[in-house]
């Protein structure tokens, strides 16, 4: 059996998992601070992803990402490399239908993180930056680390924007979804059931480090 699929799945989420935690905790951080009507329009704009279907994402992606498109015509240019039809190019992907599972989870996070807590370290000189990753952070952690695993595991379960933006190549940007798709659509079930059963071991997992850590935040609040 070949587990290409399985580790470039693997390496596609743990990069596009890396980028979702630092942007989804900015975006978090400083959307939850704005005013409602402006939170609300934001709010809109980043979780499009959640709701659209992923070919409509691919095919939002292949109109910037595309060589013949702004900004793959400009990468094109410059650097001479392609960003759609490569492994990495699922980054993309991965990062957009993962980023809203972030954000959500940890702006939820922190607008339940009691503001007295910072405003007493305001008063004791500490600042913004030492509050935010030693008093804010461990606070909203179990939210954080519950939106970080969601992401993970939308970005290993993407297929629909994925096979738009890479294609199917065994060997260089197969996955476990698209994967499961061409084994099944020439005919070869068994193959494809050995893959569901890999992605349906590791949505286990996943499910079960959910719920441990929501409850632990829930004992935590009691």
């Amino acid at each position: 059996m070949d587990w290409f699929p399985l580790y470039n799945s693997l390496r596609i989420s743990a990069v596009s998992t890396a980028a979702v935690f630092f942007l989804g905790l900015a975006a978090a951080y400083y959307i939850a601070r704005l005013p409602r009507l402006v939170k609300g329009v934001l709010d809109v704009v980043l979780t499009l992803p959640l709701v659209l279907p992923p070919t409509v994402v691919g095919y939002l992606l292949l109109r910037l990402l595309g060589p013949n498109r702004p900004i793959g015509s400009w990468f094109l240019a410059h650097f001479g490399t392609k960003l759609v039809m490569t492994w990495w190019s699922a980054i993309f992907t991965a990062t957009v239908v993962a980023f809203p599972l972030m954000y959500r989870t940890v702006r939820g996070a922190f607008e339940s993180f009691d503001e007295t807590l910072a405003d007493a370290g305001r008063t004791l000189g500490l600042s913004n930056t030492y509050i935010f990753w030693r008093i804010r952070m461990p606070c909203c952690r179990q939210g954080i680390l519950a939106g970080t695993v969601l992401a993970f595991a939308r970005a290993l379960g993407e297929y629909g924007a994925t096979s738009m933006i890479a294609g199917y190549t065994p060997g260089r940007t197969a996955t476990v979804s698209t994967t499961v798709y061409q084994l099944w659509r020439t005919g070869d079930d068994a193959g494809a059931l050995r893959w569901v059963l890999v992605n349906l071991a590791i949505s286990a997992v996943v499910l079960l480090t959910v719920n441990l850590l929501e409850t632990r935040q829930k004992e935590r609040k009691r």
